[in-house]
């Protein structure tokens, strides 16, 4: 009987393409939290889906055997196609001088970044850039507010 379809588990494996891309959807998740809270339109499931999105490119590249160079190819590639979607999320007032969606659009590049971290397996990586993330988007929001008060 010829069995060469049947695909063998490796638990090994699989469970480090688990870790890999539930760290990238959880990384993401605390930002589009964040984004949520913030009430803005791009929130939690966007962003956990663009995290998991970059950390599969990413580790496809990695597993069918590719080199440092072609890690940076597809990083490349995630990094000029989310800024298409992040100038989606930017508009211009039309009545005022005012463009709103900028810092989403700056999460949403993050995410990414992120995302392309854990799917490398550099998961410090994208926990620092989520605290960072974090810093700045509710420490300097506080302080903005101060100074356009002013």
């Amino acid at each position: 009987m010829h069995t060469d379809w049947i695909i063998s588990f490796d638990t090994a494996y699989l469970s480090g393409i688990a870790w890999r891309l539930g760290s990238a959807a959880i990384l993401g998740g605390l930002i589009g939290i964040e984004r949520e809270w913030a009430r803005k339109a791009a929130g939690l499931r966007t962003h956990m889906t663009v995290s998991v999105a970059s950390a599969a490119f990413v580790l496809t590249v990695i597993d069918i055997g590719g080199v440092a160079a072609d890690v940076s190819r597809v990083i490349q590639g995630i990094a000029a196609g989310i800024g298409f979607l992040g100038a989606g999320t930017i508009l211009k007032k039309s009545s005022e001088e005012e463009i709103q969606g900028l810092t989403t659009a700056a999460t949403i590049f993050l995410t990414a970044a992120v995302g392309a971290a854990a799917g490398a397996g550099r998961v410090g990586i994208a926990i620092v850039c989520v605290i960072a993330a974090w810093l700045i988007l509710t420490i300097l929001a506080g302080v903005e507010r101060v100074m356009k008060r002013r």
